[in-house]
């Protein structure tokens, strides 16, 4: 029962954050978009309004003319929309998700044995310190760097290398999938901590000081746009990130803090093309089909380098019945998927099971080697060439 519950737990909440994260993505792309195509206002009026920027849209059969005023209206609007609870709630939901699915049962879900060999109390707390370690040395990095001349080139350079030094921690700590979920989650807590303490704090006292009569400080304006840029930059490695755990060659490499990195450089990259792709339209830079270029090389080179290896044709393999298999996976699979535990709705403790299930026995445990979870049961090469012969030979159940 406590299975099937948290099944449901997570397809819920999986279900949730991904619709949440939409949201909040969406509205930040639009932002960085609106920012990137505004233009000098032609109404005079707009002008004296200390409008810096409008733009013209058409959209579902309406037009739509946003503006955006340098510091702040010359009055409040009754109505004003508030743009936070997309973010937090998608880190409320996506840490939800972590803590049932990882952190829940740490022995499968984050320790590796063959990594590092430690207590689940250990791991747990490690993960933890991934997501609040990371934010503090960025954000120290920001608040440092943030405000000196060529600030933005010092601070992506710094922030480039700490990621750089969280992959391959975080590789060399935890299994695998879990290490490049971590470095999802990592940045993730990061985007959202720059809305919670910087971006909604900065409008809040822009709003109170307008309110207050006083003299509204642009530094807020401009803190909060530096985070928002960040923010969209890490967005296309943090949806990579939370992919990865369905394609195994990339994280069960034996390099694979290599891959990630790479996969991340090329997201930023090819953000920055889309970023500013709006401004070339209007003639403010040149066209960024160099950066769209870089990321594409990467890719390219990632599926070059991660190709399968030719493999010499051999002898047809022995075949192997299921006499032959059942003992080993009485040993290494029954467990989990057997009458008692059948995770995923899969069993496996009987031939009729094992036949029904075993084109995804096989890709699970030949191609990808990606059960037993880490490896916790220990199943051995050789065994698992049994599976592939088992497998060839037709799935035989006698």
């Amino acid at each position: 029962m406590e299975t099937y519950l948290l099944d449901w737990a997570n397809l819920l909440l999986r279900w949730l954050h991904v619709i949440v994260a939409i949201a909040w993505i969406g509205s930040s792309f639009y932002f960085v978009f609106l920012d990137s195509s505004l233009t000098p206002p032609e109404d005079e009026q707009l002008k004296k309004d200390g409008v810096s920027g409008e733009l013209w849209a058409l959209h579902g059969g309406g037009f739509y003319h946003p503006v955006k005023f340098k510091a702040a209206p010359p009055r409040l609007p009754e109505h004003l929309h508030w743009f936070y609870w997309e973010s937090y709630s998608t880190w409320l939901s996506g840490f939800a998700l972590f803590l049932i699915s990882y952190l829940w049962s740490p022995s499968v879900y984050l320790i590796d044995p063959r990594i590092m060999e430690w207590s689940p109390a250990g791991a747990i707390a490690a993960a933890l310190a991934f997501l609040v370690v990371f934010w503090f040395a960025y954000d120290a990095i920001c608040r440092t760097l943030g405000q000196t001349k060529n600030g933005d080139a010092k601070v992506g350079a710094l922030v480039l290398l700490l990621v750089c030094i969280a992959a391959y921690a975080a590789t060399q700590m935890f299994a695998g999938r879990a290490a490049f979920l971590l470095m999802g989650a990592m940045l993730a807590t990061s985007m959202s901590a720059n809305v919670f303490f910087w971006i909604i704090p900065g409008q809040r006292t822009m709003v109170a000081d307008m309110k207050a009569g006083r003299p509204v400080d642009p530094i807020h304006g401009i803190r909060g746009k530096q985070r928002s840029v960040h923010n969209t930059y890490f967005t296309l490695p943090v949806l990579f990130a939370m992919l990865s755990n369905h394609y195994s060659f990339t994280y069960a490499h034996p390099q694979n803090w290599l891959i990630l990195i790479g996969m991340m450089f090329a997201g930023a990259a090819i953000r920055q093309f889309f970023v500013m792709r709006h401004g070339h339209k209007l003639g403010r830079n040149p066209h960024p089909w160099k950066y769209a270029a870089v990321g594409v090389v990467a890719l390219l080179a990632l599926i070059v380098w991660l190709r399968p290896a030719t493999v010499a044709t051999a002898a047809a393999p022995q075949a192997v019945g299921y006499a032959q298999l059942q003992p080993v996976v009485a040993q290494r699979c029954v467990m989990c998927h057997g009458e008692a535990l059948q995770s995923k709705g899969v069993r496996l403790d009987s031939a009729a099971e094992l036949k029904k299930n075993a084109q995804m026995v096989y890709q699970q445990v030949v191609v990808q080697k990606t059960m037993p979870m880490n490896n916790a049961t220990g199943l051995t090469e050789d065994e698992r060439a049994l599976f592939a012969q088992w497998f060839k030979a037709g799935a035989p159940t006698n």
